[in-house]
């Protein structure tokens, strides 16, 4: 859906003049996938996905949604930003409606949308991440923290994007309302056939639910794989700062002593098995 070549874009600093942040950066988003985006702080995820739908303009290169290049002089941003919704960290700080529901309305109007249309898209974006009819008229500051984010995150899906970004959508979150976030984020995925980029440092929320990883490092995308690919290349990640997943990190010390496991794990179930086999041959013996 999603297409970039060759992305480069620098800031402009009136002391140091330009400063390249994104370096000749290619990549592809298909339907239905779940990208997590990982890199250490200042590796350029930030900057990067603000390319995605349109508010920064790479200094070269080109982007494709659906096959039409964003940068033509003609293009319609304002339909990309329809179809790319793009949610930041601490989204709830952005919520001024006088109710939930006006609040999540905001966008879909904005866009164009008739009040019928956008009341309709609204209510059904609020249902799918599970804030109910009797919060509606509510004003969001009354609402608790993960209601209030999630309230955000439907006034992004309530203009209907095919692709959404989020930039550590449960950051600040208790684990019980951020197992609740990633849950929502599942249902989206499937209900909505919606891809979606994951913007983390949770290296096991990756693991857990990436079909793909992209690796940033020094402005540049420089993996680009299945989460079991990327997080075996241990020292790799390592040596640009980026965390492993803590079994990860544990089968690949427990391989480093002699412990035959076939490769590094990143879910715990799967270390589990493959020490059970071991433990198991060493019985048969």
């Amino acid at each position: 859906m999603l297409k970039g070549k060759n992305i480069t874009f620098s800031y402009s600093d009136s002391a140091k003049g330009k400063i390249q942040i994104l370096k000749d950066i290619s990549f592809h988003i298909n339907k239905g996938d779940f990208i997590g985006l990982i890199g250490a702080s200042g590796s350029g995820k930030t900057t990067f996905i603000k390319h995605l739908n349109g508010l920064l303009k790479a200094d070269c290169g080109e982007i494709f949604f659906e096959g039409k290049n964003i940068y033509e002089k003609k293009y319609p941003l304002s339909q990309l930003r329809k179809e790319v919704g793009l949610v930041f960290q601490y989204p709830e700080q952005q919520l001024f409606g006088r109710t939930v529901l006006k609040d999540t309305m905001y966008g879909p109007l904005n866009l164009g949308m008739s009040e019928q249309d956008a009341k309709k898209s609204a209510i059904d974006s609020l249902e799918l991440v599970g804030i109910t009819e009797e919060y509606y008229q509510m004003s969001p500051i009354e609402l608790s923290g993960g209601q209030k984010r999630c309230v955000a995150i439907a006034g992004v899906l309530a203009m209907q994007p095919k692709i959404l970004v989020l930039d550590e959508p449960a950051a600040g979150l208790d684990p019980e309302t951020k197992c609740d976030i990633f849950e929502i984020l599942q249902k989206i995925r499937k209900q909505r056939n919606a891809a979606i980029v994951l913007v983390s440092h949770h290296m096991e929320d990756v693991a857990q639910f990436a079909n793909r990883v992209w690796v940033m490092y020094n402005g540049k995308i420089v993996m680009d794989d299945t989460p079991e690919e990327v997080y075996k290349r241990v020292e790799e990640l390592e040596e640009m700062n980026i965390g492993i997943p803590q079994i990860t990190h544990l089968t690949y010390t427990l391989m480093k002593k002699g412990i035959p496991l076939p490769k590094v794990a990143i879910h715990v179930s799967e270390a589990e098995e493959m020490l059970a086999n071991i433990l198991t041959k060493e019985k048969n013996l």
